[in-house]
């Protein structure tokens, strides 16, 4: 069986010692491909480092939401070199956070279109970041428009509904953690009616760790939590979902072409 973690954070503190560690966890669970997103230069330079040890990680490097109001020409200038590696598979997280709110909405809006904007120009998938924010990152990105190679909705919050909407711009739903858990009865009815051809995994570690192991510091390993409680809500086997979802990344990540 092979699971791919379309996102997940091996390039922070909590990971700084224990990376080869816990790539060897993951892959004694299934958990065979890492896609760690850098989301700012600290956390970019980090993820760089890594994805040159380790075969099995890919990048996705972006400026997130909360950190826009630092984005100018010099960190664009830097994003366009970055994003050239060879390991890069798409750009991000990018986005929209109304609930630190670091910086005003419109401030935020201005650094997402931008780096929608780069995606196309580097002809990359985008992935988004949106808390509290979710009608206005769909406008957004509605209005900005997709490139060719579309993007992802991470962890994705949602009801079924507006995942809907999301997949109807041409948009990839990746679930985390967060599927996994009692009350998140909305985001499960979303895993379980949406056309599996349009499904990702992660787990966002160190953040969101999933039932049954919430509230603890969260692992890539975990991905295979989320692959199983997917699989019971669809009523299918682990092994089916397991095998989609990373057919579906390879296919949007362009892995193996």
């Amino acid at each position: 069986m092979e699971i791919f973690d379309t996102h997940t954070h091996l390039n922070v503190a909590n990971f700084t010692e224990t990376v080869e560690e816990e790539l060897i966890l993951a892959r004694e669970v299934g958990v065979t491909k890492h896609n760690v997103v850098g989301f700012d230069r600290e956390t970019i330079e980090r993820a760089l480092e890594i994805a040159d040890q380790h075969p099995e990680v890919y990048l996705t490097l972006g400026w997130h939401p909360t950190e826009a109001g630092s984005y100018n020409d010099e960190v664009e200038a830097y994003l366009q070199k970055v994003l050239k590696h060879d390991k890069v598979i798409a750009l991000g997280e990018i986005g929209l956070d109304y609930h630190w709110m670091e910086d005003p909405k419109e401030v935020q809006i201005e650094v997402f279109k931008r780096q929608i904007a780069l995606s196309k120009d580097l002809d990359l998938p985008f992935v988004v970041h949106t808390r509290d924010a979710l009608e206005d990152t769909y406008q957004v990105i509605k209005e900005a428009g997709l490139g060719p190679r579309g993007g992802i909705m991470h962890s994705f919050s949602g009801s079924l509904e507006e995942a809907q909407k999301f997949v109807d711009l041409g948009m990839m739903i990746s679930f985390s953690g967060v599927v996994t858990f009692k009350k998140a009865t909305d985001i499960q009815e979303a895993a379980q009616q949406l056309p599996l051809d349009k499904i990702l995994v992660e787990t966002d570690a160190p953040y969101l760790a999933p039932v049954p192991k919430r509230g603890k510091e969260n692992k890539t390993a975990y991905t295979r939590y989320v692959v199983e409680k997917i699989a019971e809500l669809r009523g299918i086997s682990v092994e089916e979902v397991a095998q989609a979802t990373t057919a579906n990344a390879k296919r949007l990540f362009r892995i193996g072409e």
